[in-house]
């Protein structure tokens, strides 16, 4: 079993054992209160509730941040193919890390792929917490500015439907968690051509695509 996993089920555990203590002191007082003893009675109640819902809030980041993928040196995040629809227009399909299919219709010349990297520093390293990311958009454009301003835009989402989005709170209140080195946005795109094929790899310096048959090369070449 390797450090991850390990650091995993200790945080799990805590975190069962303090919901626990927190039922506990929630019962507890509420027994009280009903037996009359009206001075520790509420105190103990409202202890156990504030430790119920700082679990309860630690374990809903902690259920966001497994939909991101552990990144440890370049991997592979994303497959994708181009086939022409239409001038500016063409059908993409992504295959993501995990496997998942994504396919949409794109307008433009070019493809963009988003997405989010959260890193650990401190405490959080020593626990065995590895740098974490998620692709968030799929999205077209042109190479022309004045087409970007006034022609028809299209953009997928790629995240899960989850609540809350850790990301945008670590990104948004950095500055109040120490453990958190950072958690930024990386973007990388490429022109889109009838039968195109990349590959996107990810790093700690972001997103990289490399053209991966004739079609992508050819296109990357008039770029």
């Amino acid at each position: 079993m390797d450090g991850s996993k390990i650091t995993l089920y200790l945080c799990g555990a805590v975190l069962v054992i303090a919901a626990v203590m927190g039922l506990i002191l929630f019962f507890s007082g509420f027994a009280r209160l009903l037996q009359g003893r009206f001075f520790n009675g509420p105190g103990r109640s409202l202890a156990g509730l504030v430790l119920l819902v700082v679990v309860a809030a630690i374990g809903l980041v902690a259920l966001d941040l497994r939909t991101y993928f552990v990144l440890t040196h370049e991997q592979l995040v994303a497959t994708l193919r181009f086939n022409a629809l239409g001038p500016q227009y063409f059908h993409a399909r992504l295959r993501d890390a995990a496997g998942r299919v994504i396919e949409t219709n794109l307008h433009g010349d070019e493809w963009q792929l988003d997405a989010r990297v959260i890193k650990w520093r401190g405490f959080a390293t020593l626990l065995g917490l590895q740098s974490r990311y998620r692709l968030e958009r799929l999205s077209g454009r042109y190479r022309a500015v004045a087409e970007e301003r006034s022609a028809a835009h299209s953009a997928i989402s790629l995240e899960p439907d989850t609540w809350p989005d850790s990301g945008s709170l670590m990104q948004r209140y950095g500055r109040w968690l120490p453990w958190v080195d950072a958690s930024y946005g990386s973007a990388t795109y490429l022109p889109m051509a009838d039968g195109a094929e990349y590959q996107v790899t990810l790093s700690t310096t972001g997103l990289l695509a490399r053209p991966e048959n004739a079609a992508a090369q050819q296109a990357v070449a008039r770029w």
